[in-house]
């Protein structure tokens, strides 16, 4: 694995991809949802802490998310398996495909 030198704010790479932050924070929650490595935890304080992405983690969820659009079928049983919160789910649903 070659040396992370740099990564990207969890509202950063929402930005760009073009996604919701919060729909990233909830597919990122659980920490198993990507790569081991992929997710970094920033602390700013003794209690305060950032989420960030390595290049790997946002190809990741970049993919993961290309794959999950395909159908309004694969993208609501995604949005069920990895949104923990059934009204953010909900609310993903709603929204327009792209």
């Amino acid at each position: 694995m070659a040396t992370i030198t740099h990564v990207h704010t969890l509202a950063y790479a929402a930005e760009m991809l073009g996604e919701d932050v919060e729909l990233l924070q909830a597919i990122i929650w659980s920490g198993d949802n990507l790569t081991y490595g992929a997710i970094i935890s920033v602390y700013t304080g003794p209690d305060e802490t950032i989420t960030a992405l390595t290049d790997d983690g946002v190809d990741e969820l970049s993919d993961m998310l290309r794959e999950a659009r395909r159908t309004t079928q694969t993208w609501h049983g995604f949005l069920d398996a990895f949104v923990g919160d059934p009204e953010l789910a909900t609310r993903f649903k709603a929204q327009p495909p792209r």
